[in-house]
């Protein structure tokens, strides 16, 4: 175990974490709170407050008032809003360790990945949308409306930034998903309601101390606690708030989608994903396939959106290629998140658990299990990467998203088959392809119905790489430039001279 940041030490050391509205911690106006938990001992690491429908009123309204065209943030030159946004991505930088340590905390995911992909992440975001809030461009437009009486005219658009956005971020990546949505937001100039997940909250409220540390004015980043039932619908359903993005599971987004609707909000939604790795016989290495596709399921212990959850394997080489994955499978080392030579910790709580031990349970009655499925400790919300061989296209284990260390195996004859049986799904979030064969592979990017593909390497997210479902999995997308414009609206004029 390491020796947590006096940081760290400090935040932990308040046992109960308010809301934070105006940029100051703020309490809640009911006594109800919630433990955060952590996954790996199962021990109890503070509480935080639930924010009522009057308290996201309060950080509504506050985001309203910082968003006014006479308040500061709104007067701010895109240079200078720039400047505080690029100021927060080295604060992240500053206090990665941190950061990274509390999400290891709360979430379990080990310290390696909390530095890289959510501390490191984060700050990468913000300093690519920091870049942003000078480039925000719209057109000159030459239309065919005729002027009377002579005159001339001058068409153009402008963008301009939204307004309010509540953004409902999950559990998975907590630090660097609400960056994905709160930077581009900012560089946009909306303000901004950030709910966290009720399971990881900590990062997000350490996350708007910076901000306001960096100098955002206060209520253009506030941070609402909750559950989903409570907070979260308030948040989503409150009329003054302009735009909803919201990222987790299908069900969730649905009613999320209709809550937004009913006030003719804006909504963008990064659902569900039951995505395919297909390995094709002509695949250069098979056994870098094989770490590759393990890569993909079981990093983060599978709980990634994006995660290669199905794999399908040309008949020729399946039973080597699953074998070798099973391989590395069984040489992952299991333990807490805090051991720096872990390759899997523990997953997110003991709900989450129950619920991806009931699909292994599933699992085992419907096909074929290869190897894992058990819990290896005896304290903590463990699971062993588990595999499956099945050549049922049809069962739950392979239609349904199980967010778990699961993979399914399944074999195909030909391009046909594999494209059939991968786009089988109500879900389209990723991809991937393992070919040496580059018309191959650009055939399968023309034909798979995925947002994101990636050939010859797991999927990984990158800012200036946009990201957004096709079918069940999502409207809209995130990151790149299609990310900031995504907070903003766009204004037609037309100017007659």
């Amino acid at each position: 175990m390491i020796e947590l940041t006096e940081k760290v030490q400090k935040f932990l050391a308040k046992k109960k974490h308010h809301l934070y509205i105006d940029g100051h911690n703020s309490e809640s106006s009911i006594e109800d709170n919630i433990p955060v938990i952590n996954p790996a001992d199962e021990t109890t690491i503070g509480y935080v407050a639930v924010a009522s429908t009057e308290d996201v009123d309060r950080a509504v309204k506050s985001s309203k008032r910082a968003f006014h065209p006479d308040a500061d943030w709104r007067k701010m030159l895109p240079s200078d809003r720039a400047k505080i946004i690029f100021k927060l991505a080295d604060l992240i930088e500053t206090h990665a360790e941190s950061l990274a340590q509390m999400v290891t905390l709360e979430n379990g995911k080990l310290i390696k990945d909390a530095r890289s992909s959510d501390a490191g992440g984060a700050a990468h975001t913000f300093r690519y949308y920091a870049g942003w809030a000078t480039k925000i461009e719209g057109e000159t437009l030459d239309i065919s409306q005729k002027q009377r009486g002579g005159q001339q005219n001058f068409a153009f658009t402008k963008r301009e930034p939204v307004g309010v956005v509540a953004a409902i971020i999950p559990w998975n990546f907590p630090l660097s998903i609400a960056a994905w949505k709160v930077a581009p937001a900012l560089a946009a100039g909306c303000t901004v309601v950030l709910k966290p997940s009720e399971e990881t909250p900590l990062s997000a409220l350490m996350l708007a101390e910076l901000a306001t540390e960096a100098g955002l004015p206060p209520g253009v980043l506030n941070v609402v606690t909750g559950d989903g039932t409570r907070t979260g619908a308030a948040l989503s359903s409150h009329p003054e708030v302009s735009k909803v993005t919201f990222t987790g599971s299908i069900q969730t987004g649905k009613l999320i989608g209709k809550a937004a609707m009913e006030n003719v909000n804006g909504v963008s939604l990064e659902l569900g994903g039951k995505s395919p790795a297909i390995v094709f016989d002509d695949a250069i290495d098979l056994n870098a396939v094989a770490k590759g596709v393990a890569a993909g399921i079981f990093r983060n212990q599978g709980q990634v959106c994006v995660a290669g959850s199905r794999v399908y394997i040309q008949k020729k080489i399946f039973d080597k290629v699953v074998a070798d994955i099973a391989h590395v499978a069984e040489g992952m080392k299991i333990s807490h998140g805090f051991d720096e030579s872990a390759d899997m910790g523990p997953l997110v709580s003991q709900s989450h658990w129950t619920k991806v031990k009931n699909y292994i349970d599933k699992g085992e009655q419907e096909s074929k299990m290869v190897t894992g499925g058990k819990n290896p400790m005896d304290k903590g919300y463990y699971l062993q990467p588990t595999i499956f061989s099945s050549e049922d296209n049809k069962l739950s284990i392979i239609q349904e998203e199980i967010f778990g260390p699961v993979l399914v195996a399944v074999p195909f004859d030909d391009m046909d088959d594999a494209i059939a049986k991968a786009n089988d799904n109500i879900m389209g979030l990723a991809a991937t392809v393992w070919t040496a064969n580059v018309s191959k592979s650009m055939k399968m990017i023309e034909r798979l119905e995925a947002g994101i593909i990636y050939v010859n390497s797991p999927v990984r997210s990158d800012p200036n790489l946009p990201l957004g479902g096709f079918k069940q999995s999502g409207i809209g997308t995130e990151l790149g430039k299609g990310g900031v414009y995504n907070y903003t609206k766009l204004k037609a004029v037309n100017i007659v001279y």
